[in-house]
């Protein structure tokens, strides 16, 4: 009789849950006739996150004590289901953002399959334990991700930005494989636990090692100097699919990046700490300061991206059990926000038939006054103003790097944020102010009907952005709680 091996479906069960909306959507495919696919994908689509949001959240009630599964390849803990609870929502809201999106009948289907799947390797991949998990859960969801930023060959950059993120991931990938490769080499270990205990830690090419492991997950958080070519990916993807990887990659790697170091990497915390805020320090430069030359809205949005994955690594720095919580907290507000301003973006987008620029963008605060207010909202939050859960969340960061004592860090931080008001308040400016050139009378009948799908998405994004603000005390208990599984 052969043992038949437990296996903890619970903790298998959002991957599980997109990777069956997924293999759905691919029957969808070959048997919905084409003029009910678009509506039946949309569904499935939606239906895979909602159901993964809900096990992920499930998961995590469930999971006061962290354990480890499949002989040390995956985490069952608080840490891995809330950032899975991130990863669905956000992937909720994208759903729905794509459901009007100009794409071909044939291959919409397979679009949301892909998202679904991208999804499904986010949720794996935050669960990892060890080195071969980490790498086979980052090329599940990054190899969903170069398909679906070239799948539009109508929009015009879209192949081309497929290209330059399959390059980049590539790179990344590899640089984060032979990091992984030196690791194991040195300790003969592959478990993030068994690795710290080996005692390996003035090896150089253990060093090594753990050097390019950092730089590989700093290219999939869009790091800077590691984010060549994020701006044009950005840029040329559909939109809904840069909201999805704006908001969905930042909480995987980030979550996952904090998680390695601290567990696979504790005795080195003094190698480690100084090169994330020496990293931290150029995306927070890097970020702001190229943005104050750009007028595309899309290569705005995403040099602040860079910006923030500056703003969470100053937590991850930071190396201490506050510093986990402010991480966690963060990206909440975050990923809201910055799924919600690409929805914005992509109505406008629908609108001109046309990629949005600060000129273009003039007078649709106006035209359209909640997806005007909702982008205002944004754009403060993601500048740190009160009333909004980014206000908190860089508060929380700073007050990581001060108990870590490293106050230079927070300079660095309010040094950011002072230049990047001017990008942020550029967008709320072009929205409600116009030249006297630019005006004209307004089109018989109106405004474009609104994209209901879109609208509940954005006003879903807009509840979290200032929800997070008055409700600070559930999230920051659930963060905590979260943070209490990582070894400090």
């Amino acid at each position: 009789m052969i043992a038949k091996p437990h296996v903890d479906w619970l903790a298998l069960s959002p991957s599980l849950a997109l990777l069956a909306a997924a293999g759905t959507l691919l029957m969808v495919a070959v048997f919905v006739p084409r003029v009910a696919r678009r509506q039946a994908s949309a569904f499935v689509g939606f239906a895979g996150f909602v159901a993964a949001f809900v096990f992920a959240a499930f998961l995590d009630d469930r999971s006061r004590h962290g354990v480890t599964l499949v002989h040390d390849a995956m985490f069952r803990d608080k840490w891995s289901s809330l950032a899975q609870v991130l990863i669905a929502g956000a992937g909720a809201v994208a759903v729905l953002v794509s459901y009007r999106e100009h794409m071909r009948d044939e291959h919409v289907a397979e679009y949301y399959a892909l998202l679904t799947a991208a999804g499904a390797g986010m949720a794996f991949f935050v669960q990892a334990s060890n080195l071969m998990t980490l790498f086979l859960g980052l090329e599940w969801f990054s190899i969903a991700l170069y398909v679906l930023t070239a799948i539009d060959i109508d929009l015009i950059g879209s192949l081309e930005a497929g290209l330059k993120y399959l390059v980049v991931g590539a790179v990344g990938s590899a640089t984060l494989l032979f990091g992984s490769a030196l690791v194991y080499g040195i300790t003969g270990q592959l478990s993030f636990d068994k690795i710290a205990a080996s005692g390996h830690r003035h090896d150089a090419m253990f060093v090594v090692g753990l050097a390019m492991i950092i730089a590989g997950l700093a290219f999939k958080s869009s790091s800077a100097p590691f984010h060549q070519w994020t701006p044009d990916v950005y840029q040329g993807a559909p939109t809904p699919v840069t909201a999805f990887m704006s908001s969905g990659t930042k909480i995987a790697a980030l979550v996952v990046t904090l998680r390695v170091l601290q567990t696979a990497f504790p005795q080195d915390g003094s190698l480690w700490r100084w090169a994330i805020a020496v990293i931290a320090i150029i995306s927070l430069a890097w970020g702001n300061i190229a943005a104050l030359v750009q007028r595309n809205v899309k290569r705005i949005l995403a040099y602040s991206s860079v910006s923030h994955a500056g703003f969470m690594l100053i937590a991850i720095a930071a190396a201490n059990p506050l510093g986990a919580r402010a991480l966690l907290y963060y990206l909440i507000p975050y990923s809201a926000m910055s799924v919600g301003a690409f929805a914005v973006v992509a109505a406008r987008e629908r609108e001109l038939q046309a990629p949005v620029t600060l000129q273009n963008l003039a007078g649709f605060g106006w035209e359209r006054p909640f997806l005007g207010i909702s982008m205002w909202a944004f754009m403060l939050g993601m500048l740190g103003f009160p009333l909004t859960g980014g206000f908190i969340g860089k508060f929380y960061v700073f007050a990581a790097a001060y108990e870590r004592g490293w106050w230079w860090l927070i300079v660095a931080g309010v040094i950011a944020t002072m230049i990047s008001a001017y990008y942020y308040l550029g967008i709320v400016r072009a929205m409600y102010f116009r030249d006297r050139a630019e005006l004209q009378l307004a089109p018989a009948g109106g405004s474009p009907p609104s994209d209901v799908l879109l609208d509940a998405g954005v006003l879903v994004a807009l509840v979290v952005t200032v929800g997070s603000f008055f409700a600070v005390q559930p999230l920051i208990d659930l963060a905590h709680s979260a943070a209490g599984s990582l070894p400090f």
